[in-house]
């Protein structure tokens, strides 16, 4: 497994893999991995000959008052977990490295950027979609994989992508639970024993809001968010920031009665740690 520092070193192993007429897929992540982050590098591997993920903890995703500085960083267990994964290339800079030569240029999507989890942290989808783009120049792959978990994120990049033509596959991979429903996330170790115990208060109220939507035919979003947030509210731990319920594919506010796939997307803040999770709900049946 190669493990890189720099850009150029990173571009000529995959220039060489091109030059072999070898695909490539990738996995960018923050580091700390955890089964989630794992399960995408084996999604990655089915569809293409060689993987590479990127480790890189993104200053410019993270606020003023954000957890930059306490975010958990593990590089050699991470680097270990990927080796037995059978990835062909790790891309680690620093960030003077990514943005030390950058002249100020960003890339944005302004209709996805601000709404949702972007109007509670201003700037930071900024700072994804130009950190992605700054890693699929360098990394130039067939195939990207993210979780669906980042439900927003997804579809920020899914529309960059297309409006930018990159000649890149975006594949959305299920989100990955702990066994009891907490959605796997890097923030998770942050988490007091207490607020870990009442975390799972998120999966519990999506499940209950999709099992309203296939027991309920004709069901409006209004009685779902109804459901949700009083689940929500039981837990007196978790400080609801949002709860959004939305046309799946156009990520527009639903309402009335439920017609067509949502998603239902939370935040909930437990002490500093901001928890995120979703679900698709279609009319009259579970989906994920």
């Amino acid at each position: 497994m190669l493990v890189c520092t720099t850009r150029a070193d990173t571009r000529n192993a995959v220039r060489e893999w091109r030059r072999q007429g070898e695909t490539l897929a990738f996995v960018p992540t923050m580091g700390f991995l955890h089964e989630g982050h794992l399960s995408l590098v084996r999604e990655a591997a089915l569809r293409c000959d060689r993987v590479a993920v990127s480790i890189f903890v993104n200053p410019t995703q993270f606020g003023p008052n954000e957890d930059l500085s306490t975010y958990p960083r593990a590089l050699e267990r991470d680097l270990e977990l990927l080796e037995k994964e059978g990835v062909a290339l790790v891309f680690t800079p620093d960030a003077d490295e990514m943005y030390g030569h950058a002249g100020g240029t960003f890339v944005e999507v302004p209709e996805l950027s601000g709404i949702l989890q972007g109007a509670l942290r201003p700037g930071h989808f900024r700072g994804v979609s130009t950190v992605v783009t700054k890693l699929f120049h360098i990394v130039q792959p067939d195939v990207a994989v993210f979780g669906e978990k980042d439900f927003q994120q997804l579809a920020l990049i899914r529309q960059m992508v297309r409006d930018l033509d990159f000649p890149i596959e975006i594949v959305g991979h299920p989100t990955v639970r702990e066994t009891d429903g907490l959605a796997m996330s890097s923030r998770n170790v942050r988490l007091t024993p207490a607020e870990r115990a009442a975390a799972p208060v998120l999966n519990a109220a999506l499940d209950a809001a999709e099992e309203q939507a296939r027991r309920e035919p004709g069901v409006t979003v209004e009685a779902l968010e109804a459901t949700v947030r009083a689940i929500l509210s039981g837990c007196a731990l978790g400080k609801v920031e949002t709860v959004d319920l939305l046309d799946a594919r156009s990520l527009q506010p639903a309402t009335g009665p439920l017609r067509q796939a949502i998603v239902i997307l939370l935040a909930v803040r437990f002490g500093q740690v901001l928890l995120i999770d979703q679900r698709v709900v279609e009319p009259g049946s579970a989906s994920r």
